[in-house]
């Protein structure tokens, strides 16, 4: 399979519980509240509560909130290092002698080619919307924990299983409306009973598929900044060179 058809076989959204309780304590919301589109009205209680577990158990909202920047090598074939302050990530993809500096809320961006800025509109616009695609999928092999109250998300407990691994896992169910490139997917999370932490995913090509098209481990956190992260596991393919920060050399992230 090529690194095309790779990624966008595995693209979904990436767009950045309210309960009464006493007043003196902190309710869910405060601490880990769910992006505004979220979708809490279809979403099950217990899932949104073992959400906010996950998000605990890998260094916290606010510990998430103040990393800024977050580098990855996507299964050995491109690299990243994504600004979440700034909401632009600079991509590398050695095989092709590309590398793009993409804002991720606009889609405009620069692009070299063999060392040699590209001028070509034409040809930068098709360069960041490749580049961006390949940000939604690599970004969620590395940080989904993260965002299961994500916009356009409905989030559903769906009982209890084992992983492929043999661990004891509560299971969410995610699925996706008017977001993203291709919402038709749907995830299922399974989340350890004991760590809390995200084991294995289950990824179906479409939202009413009954056999996941593949099954992928999480195993190894390590903790980077403040954050516990997973670089996965597919097919002897992994993430490499995960990296937390608060700055990157002057100059390095903008470097043509």
């Amino acid at each position: 399979m090529n690194n095309l058809n790779f990624f966008c076989c595995t693209l979904i959204l990436l767009s950045l519980f309210a309960c009464k309780s006493d007043p003196t304590s902190v309710t869910s919301t405060e601490v880990n509240p769910a992006s505004e589109a979220f979708n809490s009205t279809e979403s099950d209680e217990s899932a949104i509560a073992i959400a906010d577990e996950v998000m605990e158990a890998m260094g916290g909202r606010a510990a998430w909130d103040a990393s800024r920047y977050i580098g990855w090598t996507f299964f050995g074939r491109r690299s990243h290092l994504w600004d979440k302050e700034s909401k632009m990530n600079r991509l590398e993809i050695p095989s092709d002698s590309l590398t793009m500096i993409i804002n991720l809320e606009d889609k405009t961006g620069q692009v070299s080619k063999n060392g040699i800025k590209v001028t070509n509109a034409d040809t930068i616009a098709k360069y960041i919307d490749q580049g961006y695609k390949m940000w939604i999928n690599d970004s969620y092999w590395l940080v989904m924990p993260f965002k299961l109250k994500d916009s356009g998300v409905t989030l559903k407990s769906i009982g209890q299983d084992t992983t492929t691994l043999g661990a004891d896992a509560d299971v969410l169910e995610l699925t996706f409306a008017g977001v993203g490139v291709t919402p038709e997917n749907k995830y299922e999370v399974y989340v350890d009973k004991t760590s809390r932490l995200v084991t294995q995913w289950d990824f179906y090509t479409k939202y009413s598929d009954t056999i996941s098209r593949f099954q992928s481990p999480w195993p190894n956190y390590k903790k980077y900044g403040d954050l516990l992260l997973s670089g996965g596991q597919i097919a002897g393919n992994q993430l490499t060179d995960i990296s937390v920060s608060d700055s990157v050399e002057e100059g390095l992230f903008w470097k043509l």
